[in-house]
């Protein structure tokens, strides 16, 4: 190689970085991310995200690490930031062979919030774990949607009391009058907490108002409406010659 190709090789490998340090400094937004292991040439460029969402991207990817200890912290962190971006893979690690992973996992769906893990976690109704079952409706119940309420009185009649328990409570929580039937028939559980659980529940969908709630018998507001138009008797609509003022103002109103 002469001279010269060693000048100009050098000059273009100079320049490349000169290049490079530059766009960096004048865009500090760009992420810079390599995949472990790859060349350069796997090397991506994410532009406008920010630092938090990469924190919550690369907490996404930890859960397929090969450590089941690194995949449940991961879980567990995700459910504390509450950012959700990380549901779809909460959702995969779901179905985590290790068990502490899915209960990580199903926490952190639960505190998130978000509707769309309604379907993973009503799956989690027949896990063969009735810890899982348990965990699986109280978080339906956490997320209060109305699409979990068919899931959760299917397995109201769960073999294991305590799953049967977490379910009338979400049941409950959600406050959907459809759960009305199958919890008055949970008053005759032969677990008494179950039991317990069933009168709460009923109360809380009888106290939330709402169209869906309790709407039982008579529309009218009153049970026995009085016949007489006026249930004043007296004809004086005015008997105290010095009424209230306030008492005055209404009276016009009416």
């Amino acid at each position: 190689m002469t001279p010269l190709e060693v000048f100009v090789r050098t000059l273009l490998k100079t320049s490349a970085l000169f290049i490079g340090v530059t766009v960096v400094m004048l865009h500090p937004s760009l992420e810079w991310s390599r995949a472990s292991g790859l060349t350069s040439s796997s090397t991506r460029v994410t532009a406008g995200q920010s630092p938090a969402e990469a924190a919550v991207d690369g907490l996404v990817t930890a859960l397929k690490d090969t450590d089941a200890g690194v995949r449940r912290q991961a879980a567990a962190a995700l459910g504390e930031i509450g950012n959700a971006r990380a549901v779809t893979g909460l959702m995969e690690a779901l179905k985590d062979a290790d068990p502490d992973v899915r209960q990580h996992a199903l926490s952190a769906l639960g505190e998130i919030g978000d509707r769309r893990a309604v379907p993973a976690l009503a799956a989690l109704l027949k896990d063969a774990s009735p810890s899982m079952r348990s965990r699986a409706a109280s978080a339906l119940g956490e997320l209060g949607d109305a699409a979990a309420v068919d899931p959760l009185i299917a397995a109201i009649r769960d073999a294991n009391a305590d799953v049967r328990r977490h379910v009338i409570s979400a049941l409950g929580e959600i406050g959907d009058s459809r759960a009305l039937e199958p919890l008055t028939a949970a008053l005759k559980d032969e677990d008494v907490a179950v039991r317990r659980a069933a009168i709460s529940a009923i109360a809380e969908i009888g106290d939330g108002g709402g169209s869906h709630r309790f709407n039982i018998g008579n529309p009218h507001p009153h049970p026995h409406p009085h016949p007489h138009p006026n249930p004043n008797p007296n004809p004086n609509p005015n008997p105290n010659p010095n009424p209230n003022p306030r008492f005055r103002e209404l009276a016009q109103e009416q």
